[in-house]
């Protein structure tokens, strides 16, 4: 099966292609699509997250759930939206943490897209979903892709920070080698968690781990 994904990540999980929960993913959403469903994000955005930070260059991997459901969010980088969109709400927070980290001023857009071409993987564990239903193709077959990421990261790379917000998040960190690896936790942005990110510092704290393994650190200015 010929899956169009970045060169360096189609090399490691090469394997992952070929099997059964991979070929009932690509069955799966064929035939959302026969049926005349949305699908976010497009096709060619679904594996936006590794063509924008090949594995060489991976630093940071700060994973996400689900993409976004509503029209023109979705572009398959988890919390960020086109510069286009307004910012959803979850975003916004991150952005009142990233001003009392940092000092760095909530940005006028919500697009991500500098972080990952610094070696910010933004990775959801669901690649897809149908329009206006959130966690829909959480039964898919993606998060068994994406936790052998996860476990390719951890086993072939050495000093990644792993950002994990909200107990979802939180349930990857079996899947990592904290030996190698650095894992901050925090709760969830999302304004359902009451505000419980703020203070957690995860910018600084990120810089200060890359810093001390003589990595260059993130320039956090969206």
């Amino acid at each position: 099966m010929d899956v169009k994904i970045e060169a360096s990540w189609k090399e490691a999980l090469g394997s992952e292609f070929s099997k059964p929960y991979f070929k009932g993913i690509v069955s799966f959403l064929h035939a959302e699509k026969e049926m005349g469903k949305t699908i976010y994000p497009p096709g060619k955005l679904i594996f936006n997250a590794f063509e924008l930070t090949p594995l060489p260059a991976l630093k940071v991997l700060l994973l996400g759930q689900d993409p976004y459901h509503q029209p023109g969010q979705a572009h398959g980088l988890s919390f960020s939206v086109p510069a286009n969109v307004p910012q959803p709400p979850s975003l916004r927070t991150i952005f009142t943490e990233l001003h009392a980290d940092l000092g760095i001023p909530p940005a006028a857009h919500g697009c991500l897209e500098s972080w990952a071409r610094q070696g910010v993987m933004l990775l959801n564990a669901i690649l897809t979903v149908e329009a206006g239903k959130p966690a829909s193709h959480s039964k898919a077959g993606w998060m068994e892709f994406t936790d052998a990421v996860i476990r390719t990261v951890s086993g072939k790379k050495e000093n990644v920070v792993f950002l994990l917000w909200g107990n979802f998040a939180r349930s990857k960190r079996g899947l990592i080698d904290a030996s190698r690896h650095c894992i901050l936790e925090a709760a969830h942005p999302s304004p359902l968690a009451r505000g419980a990110f703020l203070g957690s510092k995860p910018f600084s704290r990120t810089n200060a781990y890359l810093t001390s393994k003589n990595i260059q650190p993130i320039d956090w200015m969206p």
